[in-house]
């Protein structure tokens, strides 16, 4: 029998044929007496062709393993929001659609008959609910006063004797905000650290309301548990309070946890105290005006160098509920898409009204009142936008690796946009945006030219409340010397018209509809950015690959203009690269093939 010392064995040997086959080298060399029936059907076979299996399976494993460890080379959808969370990205599976909506109502006349009767101009209430056509539901976001001086008024019915007026139609207008309103109640016993909870609206929970405990205490959303400190609005009660309704206070929140999605699942995560913290003589929780005001005879924090986010001297991470019950109150995507078209959101769901004179001692009719509640009618004049659909993967991964340079502020072009695509779901959501220094600026102004998508998931201009959303999210961020534009970005609808050359003997409609097909599938799955070139040698490169296709003899790339597609006028030749290879599109435009069924044609020969 030969010696098997110091073996020499290939590790390069990873799939079941070349382990299969080193096997069989092996057993040749190191048991030639032993072993000799090598035949397809013999047991000896079947030994070696389950070893080389399970090698192949482990190889397999372990490479799946290598390439999951790692952001680059991950294609694991959850995998890589796993390493997004590593680098402070968040990712939501549903973003949230916004707009205005247009209220009427039909109001009295007052005695004289010039003017509305404000006693009976009620207030709809925030948080009022309308419906569209598409199923969707939305949500007023403020409170629409109907005796504003704002709306428009127009007289609508008269007395048929006198001809003097009766009733008068008014118009508001309101912001709303798709999804609709979920509370859990959740049971907790006795006191565990790090408690974690799940809530029923899944992937779908857009945004936490609010946390109220049975006790009467108030939790609240941060961004992480080391963060004690968050912004509240107070009423503000003095004479600006028209121009100025809240105002800013900091408050110190030992109750606090972090919203954390996983998996298509949403967890509350809590800290690591106790109510011992808050309820004991020796809490470490800290009266913040002992720690940021000097009074004399009071203990207070000299440094001037004090943190005002850090209020807490507890290192805890805020507190972990215990023996009560939780009512979190939340708002979840109705469906998988709630944008909405113009004229399609004209349904009165569950309207809430107030009368103010009411509330003042002032005596009403019943019936009167009936009447201007029952008169509410509701329409959306503009589109409703906001919602995208699900980023690619490519995507997913480009936002991640901006997110860590970024640090929560934007100086670079690169952190502008990615701050962008971070803004929460419950504002709305970007779809495409891309920004460009004003040269023409004397200060350091920035255009950002932003790009949304409608209820039919094409590119569109988003609306002035996403855009008024935009730039408020992104003051927080910016440089104090800089100015921020928010314009619409340029769609480009084009089309693709080729011509191809078959082999010979073959059948030209079948090869006509496989290089259509394929061309739609190509550009299906292909996004563009805004600025990206559109190289017509791809078109060139999908089509020769098709089996039965000698050649593409021409390609042509078409604007396609009509109602359906967007007005932006682009001459094509006009940005056709002298050798033809490429169309080249501005900064602030991207290309569309809006509807390739249509848009994708071609012919044989």
């Amino acid at each position: 029998m030969a010696i098997k010392e110091n073996v020499p064995i290939k590790y390069t040997s990873r799939d079941f044929a070349s382990i299969k086959s080193d096997l069989i080298e092996y057993t040749k060399k190191y048991y030639p007496n032993t072993f000799k029936d090598f035949n397809e059907a013999s047991f000896g076979s079947l030994m070696l062709d389950t070893v080389a299996y399970v090698g192949d399976i482990l190889s397999f494993y372990l490479d799946y393993q290598a390439n999951e460890s790692f952001l680059d080379t991950s294609i694991e959808i959850d995998n890589v929001i796993r390493h997004g969370r590593e680098l402070g990205y968040k990712h939501e599976r549903f973003s949230t659609a916004t707009g205005v909506l247009s209220f009427y109502i039909l109001a009295p006349a007052n005695s004289n008959g010039i003017g509305v009767d404000l006693d009976y101009a009620p207030l709809l209430k925030k948080g009022s609910t309308f419906n569209g056509t598409n199923g969707n539901i939305y949500i007023l976001n403020e409170n629409i006063d109907f005796s504003g001086e704002a709306n428009e008024v127009i007289a609508a019915k008269f007395d048929d004797s006198t001809s003097a007026v009766t009733q008068y139609a008014i118009k508001a207008q309101g912001q709303v905000i798709a999804g609709e309103i979920a509370i859990d109640f959740i049971d907790i016993g006795e006191y565990s650290s790090f408690y974690r909870t799940e809530l029923a609206g899944g992937d779908k929970v857009l945004e936490i309301l609010s946390v109220t405990d049975s006790d009467g205490h108030e939790w609240f959303e941060v961004d992480f548990l080391s963060q004690d400190v968050v912004i509240v609005p107070i009423p503000n009660k003095n004479a600006d309070k028209t121009t100025t309704p809240s105002i800013m206070k900091l408050l110190s929140v030992p109750r606090r946890f972090v919203v954390e999605k996983e998996g298509g699942r949403t967890f509350l995560q809590f800290g690591y105290g106790s109510e011992n913290e808050v309820s004991s003589e020796n809490a470490s929780l800290k009266d913040p005006s002992e720690l940021a005001l000097k009074i004399h005879g009071r203990n207070h924090i000299t440094d001037e160098a004090f943190d005002p986010t850090n209020l807490l001297s507890s290192d805890k991470f805020g507190i972990s509920p215990s023996n009560t019950t939780l009512q979190v109150t939340y708002r979840v995507a109705s469906t998988e898409d709630s944008n909405a078209t113009t004229n399609t959101v004209t349904v009165v769901g569950s309207p809430v009204f107030e009368f103010p004179s009411v509330l003042e001692g002032v005596a009403l009719n019943a019936n009167t009142i009936q009447n201007v509640v029952g008169s509410l009618e509701v329409n959306n004049e503009s589109p409703i936008t906001g919602d995208v659909s699900f980023p690619t993967l490519e995507e997913i991964k480009h936002r991640i690796r901006s997110t860590f340079p970024t640090q929560n502020r934007a100086v670079t072009l690169e952190d502008y946009q990615n701050i962008i695509y971070r803004m929460p779901p419950g504002f709305g959501a970007v779809a495409k945006c891309h920004i460009i220094p004003d040269v023409d600026s004397f200060k350091r102004n920035l255009n950002v030219y932003a790009l949304t998508e409608n209820a039919n998931g094409h590119l569109t201009i988003p609306n002035s409340t996403l855009k008024s959303n935009i730039k408020t999210w992104l003051n927080q961020y910016k440089m104090i010397n800089d100015t921020i534009d928010i314009l619409d970005g340029h769609v480009v609808n084009i089309g693709i018209e080729f011509e191809i050359v078959s082999v010979v003997e073959s059948n030209k409609f079948e090869i006509l509809s496989l290089a259509t097909t394929k061309l739609k599938e190509f550009y299906f799955d292909k996004i563009f950015s805004m600025g990206e070139n559109l190289y017509i040698t791809d078109v060139y490169k999908v089509l020769n690959r098709i089996r039965g296709v000698a050649d593409t003899t021409n390609v042509k790339i078409v604007k396609r203009s009509g109602p359906e597609y967007s007005q932006i006028h682009y001459d094509i030749d006009y940005f056709l690269s002298p050798d033809g290879r490429y169309v080249a599109m501005p900064e602030n435009g991207i290309f569309e093939i809006k509807f390739p069924n249509v848009d994708i044609k071609g012919t044989i020969k």
